[in-house]
C-alpha cells in the first residue's frame, strides 16, 4: 500500500470517507477531520513497513538470549526486540510526517480547499502545500514571494521536526 499514488488515496477518500463524515457531521463532508484520516491512512503504510524492517533486523539471539534468561515472550519482545529496533522506528515515524506534511494531490480532493482561518474540525481548510501548488502558475512579485516564504516555512517545519526526532533518539541513546 506504501507505493499507491496519492490521488488514488485521494479518489479513494472522496468516495468513501467523505460521505462517511458528511453523513456523521454534516455540512460537504471535506473538512480537516476527513483529511486527518486520509493522511492517516497514507502513512501508515510507510511507518509500518520500515518498523518491521527495522524489527526484524534485530538479531534472532537478543530475543532467544532473553528467552534463555527466563523471560516471557512479551517481555522479551517490549524489554529487547523493540528497544534494539528503536532508531529504525524512530526513522518511520519521521518519514511518515515528512509524507503527511508534503501530501498534496489527496488533500485538495478532500479538504475543501478553501483560503481562509479554519473555524472548527469540520469546516473546510487549504493546506500550505496546496496553496502552493494551486497559485504558483499565475502568482507575481509579492504574491510569488509569499509563496516561496510558505515553502521556507515549511521546509524550517520539517527540519524543526527532523532536529527533535534527533534529540529524542540522542536522549534515548544515552539514558
Amino acid at each position: 500500500m506504501a507505493g499507491i499514488p496519492s490521488i488514488v488515496y485521494g479518489f479513494f477518500a472522496l468516495v468513501v470517507i467523505v460521505p462517511i463524515i458528511r453523513n456523521i457531521f454534516g455540512g460537504t463532508g471535506m473538512n480537516i477531520i476527513t483529511a486527518s484520516i486520509l493522511l492517516g491512512i497514507m502513512i501508515l503504510p510507510t511507518i509500518i513497513n520500515i518498523s518491521e524492517a527495522s524489527i526484524r533486523a534485530v538479531p534472532r539471539n537478543y530475543y532467544e538470549g532473553s528467552i534463555a534468561l527466563g523471560a516471557s515472550h512479551e517481555k522479551s519482545i517490549m524489554s529487547i526486540v523493540l528497544p534494539a529496533a528503536k532508531s529504525g522506528i524512530l526513522s518511520s515515524i519521521i518519514l511518515g510526517i515528512g509524507r503527511a506534511i508534503g501530501e498534496t494531490m489527496a488533500v485538495i480532493l478532500v479538504a475543501g480547499n478553501q483560503a481562509r482561518m479554519p473555524a472548527g474540525l469540520v469546516k473546510g481548510i487549504r493546506t500550505l502545500t496546496t496553496n502552493i501548488v494551486i497559485e504558483m502558475a499565475y502568482a507575481a512579485d509579492e504574491h510569488r514571494q509569499a509563496l516561496i516564504a510558505t515553502a521556507t516555512i515549511l521546509f524550517a517545519f520539517i527540519l524543526i521536526i527532523n532536529g527533535v526526532f534527533l534529540t529524542v533518539k540522542r536522549r534515548t541513546n544515552n539514558g
